[in-house]
């Protein structure tokens, strides 16, 4: 079905360039635009569960020589520094690949996917009005010239240009919560684990990074003020300290040491109601934006480009698209449901923290391979062993 296909995709993070390259492997004629004059990403740490790694693995991208093989997660009392309960990953999945990864890197191993293969790559393209019709969709661009493609895929993040075209215009409400993201230089004795320290109303995620040089610092807190969504706004180290002066001193110690700071508030948006149009649909951000309480969000991205793809390449295209939509939709809305559970969870007060992490400490004691268990149905989750 995708022999000479013309495709465009918009937008190259981790969902445009995974499906460009999925596409492309299966036989599409490849375009895509990016509005920045190059592929790259500041970023920082992202974590990518095995239902994420199978996809790059499908792509035949060689990931874990470019991440750290995680042993698992530690939910820790961000006060004592206490260990609450502890997620296994190398007892209860000993084959599987949980990686930690910095985004940069993530970004350098797909772009080097896609430029292995026969795809046209134009940056400095920013979209400014799609029009469909029957016959195909026409791109007009900041800079006064157009473009025109049988079918156009919306990778574009939280702020596509696609995404209100098939659903109007929706506004995100602010959670009431504020996330600040640094690295900081390891001290060289990390393990490679991802660790929660939970206190009422704050948490804060670490986890090393590119072989353990860095350590990967995210700070999450409920205030009623927030600045505006996205992850490159300039925070204050000095502020940071203070908001979380409170908790233990092996988080402090993390936290004295951040230079640079970005700052940002999460807002929760709707999963789309309509991926798709008759030539045109959505994937990643710009379907399902997702706050970052499962490390889920590169991973729904990469699941989408293989799914989306896979649609296309073994159906006419009045059912691929509304097959796409069909199976991820749901998936993707558990997903999201779970995250915002586990926001909830992190930030427990009072009597109710104090029994819940009672509580974990006993579940990790009774059925310690449980904590994983219970997540079987996002890790053990494999799209690119599924038939359309």
């Amino acid at each position: 079905m995708l022999i000479g296909q013309d495709i465009a995709v918009l937008g190259a993070g981790v969902a445009g360039l995974a499906v460009a390259q999925a596409l492309a492997l299966r036989g599409a004629s490849v375009t895509l635009y990016e509005q920045a004059p190059e592929i790259t990403e500041v970023g920082a740490g992202l974590q990518i569960s095995p239902n994420g790694a199978c996809v790059l693995a499908a792509l035949g991208l060689d990931a874990p020589s470019r991440a750290m093989r995680a042993k698992g997660v530690q939910l820790m009392d961000g006060y004592s520094g206490r260990e609450v309960l502890r997620l296994d990953f190398t007892a209860a999945r000993p084959d599987a690949d949980f990686l930690l990864m910095h985004r940069a890197d993530l970004i350098g191993l797909l772009e080097q996917g896609v430029r292995a293969l026969d795809i046209e790559i134009r940056l400095s393209h920013k979209v400014e009005r799609i029009h469909g019709d029957a016959d195909g969709v026409k791109l007009q661009f900041a800079d006064g010239s157009e473009a025109r493609h049988a079918v156009v895929l919306g990778a574009d993040g939280l702020h596509s240009k696609l995404r209100p075209m098939l659903n109007g215009p929706a506004k995100p409400f602010f959670t009431g919560q504020t996330a600040w993201r640094a690295t900081v230089p390891a001290l060289g004795h990390e393990e490679p684990i991802a660790m929660v320290h939970m206190a009422a109303g704050r948490h804060v995620v670490t986890y090393p990074l590119r072989d353990g040089s860095l350590i990967n610092i995210v700070a999450v807190e409920e205030r009623s003020d927030w600045v505006e969504e996205g992850w490159h706004h300039a925070g204050d180290p000095a502020e940071l300290m203070r908001n979380f002066a409170n908790f233990g001193p092996g988080v402090k110690g993390l936290l004295s040491r951040v230079e640079e700071v970005s700052r940002w508030g999460l807002f929760r948006h709707p999963v789309a109601l309509r991926w798709h149009s008759e030539r045109t649909a959505l994937l990643g951000d710009a379907a399902h934006p997702t706050l970052p309480f499962l490390a889920q969000g590169a991973n729904m991205a990469l699941e989408d480009a293989w799914v989306l793809a896979d649609c296309l390449a073994t159906l006419p295209l009045d059912e691929a698209l509304p097959a796409y939509q069909a199976i991820r939709r749901p998936r993707v809305t558990r997903v999201i449901e779970a995250a915002n559970a586990n926001a909830k969870n992190y930030h427990l007060k009072g009597p109710k923290r104090f029994l819940g992490h009672a509580a974990l400490r006993l579940a990790g004691k009774v059925a310690p391979k449980q904590a994983v268990e219970r997540f079987s149905w996002l890790y053990d989750f494999d799209v690119t062993k599924g038939s359309v």
